[in-house]
């Protein structure tokens, strides 16, 4: 990551905030790009200070079972290659998927991530649970996390799955990634009481902390982590954010109060951040407009790759290992 030639920047420790902006600015970089070519993309404009905090540091071992909304930024922070990830969220055959199934709520398998193949959002914390009890099993010291929605908290699966990772002191971390809206039913109306002290209440630490503030969200998953690598069990951590963008980016949005929209945005948490980093003297404004940029033009450059490539044919879509090729006939090639 190059913060650009201008920029001032202090040596030292100061790279895990320059890591973290950046993961933030690639989100809403990402958002721009693929919801302009996709009006059903589930944009994550007000959530990126959870993502970034979250996703940012797991090893390639870690096992990650992502929100839908976020998968192709935690694929990123995993390692994953941004054209390759654009490619598929675009359809085309060169993207980790072969234009197969969807990229943007299912990650590359190859970099740990657990995708939500049956389109049903409670799933993948079992799967996550299954990955640290694999762990253990095996003797690692590798974690699992499950990010979920607030939505998703009141699933059977959440809460079998919070009781299992308890019973067997598993090392995974559950995030409830709150935006206090499940499509367009708002928090107060489909979730009862708090996330975090369901966690606790099936005896694992249950965090809460502001969804807006990224180091708050990065301290509390590094807690988490360390507690999960060093044996010590699993941890809830309910990261209380804001959906400000649509379920969708063509979602008409007339479900909700526009006034609350407005100033949850003049919570910006990307511009939170940008006004902590230039106060502590980590990084100037001008250092920071660079990296918004270099943010934007390699969203750009991968997404015209990306849409350059070619879509699937019905060969593509249907491989030998699924179809018998033509010329077997009966077990045997003619």
């Amino acid at each position: 990551m190059s913060a650009g030639a201008d920029t001032m920047i202090r040596p030292g420790s100061n790279q895990l905030h320059l890591e973290l902006y950046h993961l933030m600015t690639m989100s809403r970089a990402l958002d721009e790009i693929i919801g302009s070519h996709d009006g059903h993309w589930h944009g994550l404009e007000g959530e990126e200070a959870v993502v970034a905090g979250v996703y940012h540091g797991l090893r390639p071992t870690d096992v990650l079972a992502p929100h839908y909304r976020g998968t192709i930024i935690a694929a990123y922070a995993k390692g994953a290659d941004l054209r390759t990830l654009l490619a598929g969220a675009m359809g085309r055959t060169t993207g980790y998927n072969m234009g197969r199934y969807r990229n943007d709520i299912c990650g590359p398998a190859q970099y740990n991530l657990i995708g939500l193949y049956s389109g049903s959002l409670g799933p993948p914390l079992g799967y996550a649970t299954g990955g640290a009890l694999a762990a253990k099993m095996d003797g690692r010291d590798d974690v699992a996390v499950a990010v979920f929605g607030d939505g998703s908290s009141s699933r059977g699966d959440c809460h079998e799955s919070m009781n299992l990772a308890s019973v067997k002191k598993l090392p995974v971390v559950f995030v409830c990634q709150n935006n206090q809206i499940a499509i367009s039913t708002e928090a107060q109306s489909g979730v009862g009481g708090s996330v975090a002290e369901r966690g606790r209440s099936f005896g694992m630490p249950g965090i809460a902390v502001d969804g807006n503030d990224v180091l708050a969200v990065h301290a509390a998953m590094q807690e988490a982590i360390g507690r999960a690598r060093a044996g010590e069990g699993p941890s809830t951590i309910e990261a209380v954010t804001y959906r400000v963008a649509g379920h969708f980016y063509s979602d008409a949005e007339d479900y909700r109060d526009p006034q609350t929209v407005r100033r949850w945005r003049e919570r910006d948490p990307i511009r939170a951040y940008r006004d902590h980093l230039i106060a502590e003297g980590i990084v100037d404004a001008s250092g920071l407009d660079a990296m918004d940029a270099e943010a934007r033009q390699k969203a750009r450059d991968a997404m015209d790759t990306a849409l350059a490539d070619p879509l699937p044919t019905a060969s593509d879509l249907a491989p030998e290992l699924v179809y018998a090729p033509d010329g077997f006939v009966k077990g045997e090639w003619q």
